[in-house]
């Protein structure tokens, strides 16, 4: 059974796509750069910093902005928990939360209602977001949408 085990564990070192430039970047609670949520729900929802990088030896510090559409209102739809801007990465830290509250109220489907959280820089220098031209989860955009 170890054998098989560490034949396995060796396979899987092999998959996936590997990069070799640091970076940061952002997803949602399922893993992905978007979120539905609908307006019946009140849950407090995190939107991971991830970063993928050689363990660093002093502080990353990675800073966001949060653009919120015209149908959104804060203390209405939604709250920001987390305030501290720019997020810290200490050494051998690889992933930091912003979290935000998602009230109960419904929406004017006919107006904007989304929130992006996007990467705007950081202290190393790192590329935001998967590197390549599209920089994949340099942003994350939840929409809330009526039930």
């Amino acid at each position: 059974m170890m054998m098989v085990t560490a034949a396995l564990a060796g396979c899987a070192d092999q998959e996936g796509e590997w990069f070799d430039q640091p970076f940061v970047r952002i997803a949602a609670p399922n893993g992905t750069a978007s979120q539905i949520v609908l307006t019946n729900v009140r849950a407090v929802n995190a939107y991971t910093v991830y970063l993928s990088s050689r363990p660093v030896t002093d502080s990353l510090e990675v800073s966001y902005e949060i653009i919120v559409g015209d149908g959104l209102q804060e203390d209405v739809d939604y709250k920001i928990v987390t305030t501290q801007n720019p997020v810290k990465f200490l050494p051998g830290i690889y992933d930091a939360p912003i979290r935000v509250r998602w009230l109960k109220h419904d929406v004017d489907p006919t107006k904007d209602n989304t929130m992006t959280i996007r990467l705007t820089g950081n202290s190393k220098g790192y590329t935001l977001g998967y590197p390549g031209p599209d920089r994949v989860q340099s942003q994350v955009v939840i929409e809330k949408r009526n039930e």
